[in-house]
């Protein structure tokens, strides 16, 4: 089946195009499972390499973590472990019950007895938290010691990238895995709005089927269980009580927020992440779904329009970082509001304006840790892209000199990048220092 915007003249990417297969590449990368805020659950991946490693029962543990993993692990709940909050309610969790090949589900299999013997481990006090500053924004090492043994593990810069495996000092990682670690590159760099279009609307469905369907059951399931159930600050049933379940606009920003209600309140259904967030990944996808069953838009239109939401929000995190103090649901926002408007036949032209109109609305909105306050922002940042997005329709549109606006929407995104990767960093010191009370 050809899409009319391919009749009209969009560039049809082959797979021979060397973009084609990494755009593949990246979604099914990037679009992965995860139970709980991702950054606990890392410090949980990691303590569970780290005990299985140790061979024996730890009698000591040291967490070193950079200050934005403490930003992000602090206040949330850790899920499956009866609300229990922190890094150290993580790291025992890893410990006693973590299953490391499951990576960022690695708790997702604690039993009762397991829960106990957490319980157990944490009165101990034996799991010591300190800060790691040596350069990586995305930094955990976790120590284990027992009675005759030691085990570390070290994580940096994404949240399952293992760059170190030690046991009693000595490396266990082999020649070929740290090669791969050094010789690793992104394949990131290859996105732009114009080529994410072009990919979106003619790539094969059968090549993107897999990380996309997962992504509309998880996430749709999170979003409808944080709309049944207590969780966090309920902002998406308290956004729906406002506005309206009759408004298209209001579901989409309440079902979104919903989604995060549940998650940032310890709900242990797993949910796919975009740019390492789950937070991230539903608002990129919940907002675009409510649309397409309100509009009884196909699969393939689905995907499609899940594909470009999906991409345009990797293709502003690559340049922003991992971890900022720029909230990042701003970045899915916007996507998400590309996303509704390629759903609605939008042109190349729509969904740029979409992008910068959205981005200039909403830039500057700071991160302070995972929360139950992330549900708010994420259901303003959905709110933001639509209202972009119809101003767009409206022929509307903030202009370079507006502020940070620059003349194109890559020129915009790489400025708004800026802000939010060099001007922000002092900001992101200064938030950390509020929330531990220095």
């Amino acid at each position: 089946m050809r899409l009319e915007r391919v009749e009209k003249g969009t560039t049809r990417m082959q797979k021979t195009d060397v973009r084609y297969q990494a755009f593949v590449t990246i979604l099914n990368e990037q679009l992965r499972p995860a139970m709980g805020c991702t950054e606990p659950i890392a410090i949980a991946y990691a303590a569970a390499l780290a005990r299985r490693i140790l061979g024996e029962p730890v009698e000591s543990a040291r967490v070193r973590v950079s200050g934005n993993i403490i930003k992000n692990a602090k206040s949330v709940t850790v899920p499956n472990t009866d609300g229990k909050k922190g890094i150290e309610a993580a790291c025992a969790a890893g410990i006693i019950g973590g299953d490391p090949d499951l990576e960022l589900e690695v708790i997702s299999r604690l039993t009762q007895e397991d829960l106990n013997q957490v319980d157990e481990l944490l009165l101990r006090k034996i799991i010591r938290v300190e800060l790691l500053d040596e350069g990586h924004i995305f930094d955990i090492l976790i120590e284990l010691k027992g009675s005759r043994h030691t085990a570390s593990v070290r994580i940096t810069d994404r949240h399952t990238n293992v760059v170190m495996m030690e046991r009693d000092g000595q490396s266990l990682m082999s020649s070929e895995q740290e090669k791969e670690i050094c010789a690793e590159e992104s394949n990131e760099e290859l996105l732009t709005i114009e080529s994410i279009f072009d990919f979106a609307s003619t790539c094969d469905i059968a090549d993107v089927e897999e990380p996309i369907a997962r992504q509309i059951a998880m996430n749709t399931a999170i979003s409808e269980a944080g709309m049944r159930e207590q969780w966090g600050a309920c902002i998406g049933r308290i956004w729906l009580k406002m506005y309206g379940e009759q408004d298209l606009k209001a579901r989409a920003c309440a079902y979104a927020a919903a989604g995060s209600d549940a998650r940032m309140g310890g709900c242990d259904l797993p949910v796919v992440i975009n740019s390492g967030s789950g937070n991230q990944g539903i608002t990129v996808s919940v907002p675009v779904i409510e649309y397409a069953k309100a509009m009884g838009a196909s699969k393939e239109k689905l995907y499609r329009a899940l594909v470009l939401s999906n991409l345009v929000a990797i293709h502003q995190k690559s340049q922003i970082g991992c971890l900022s103090a720029y909230c990042g649901v701003v970045s899915a926002g916007s996507a998400a509001g590309a996303g509704i408007a390629f759903l609605e036949g939008g042109d190349l032209y729509l969904i740029n304006h979409t992008i910068v109109n959205s981005l200039a609305i909403l830039s500057g909105t700071i991160c302070d840790g995972a929360k139950a306050s992330c549900a708010a922002k994420i259901a303003n940042a959905v709110n933001a892209a639509l209202l972009a997005y119809h101003m767009a329709l409206s022929k509307q549109q903030f202009r370079a000199g507006d502020g940070i606006i620059k003349k194109g929407v890559e020129n915009t995104i790489h400025s708004v990048s800026r802000l939010a990767r060099d001007g922000m960093a002092v900001t992101d010191q200064e938030i950390l220092k509020i929330m531990i009370d220095q």
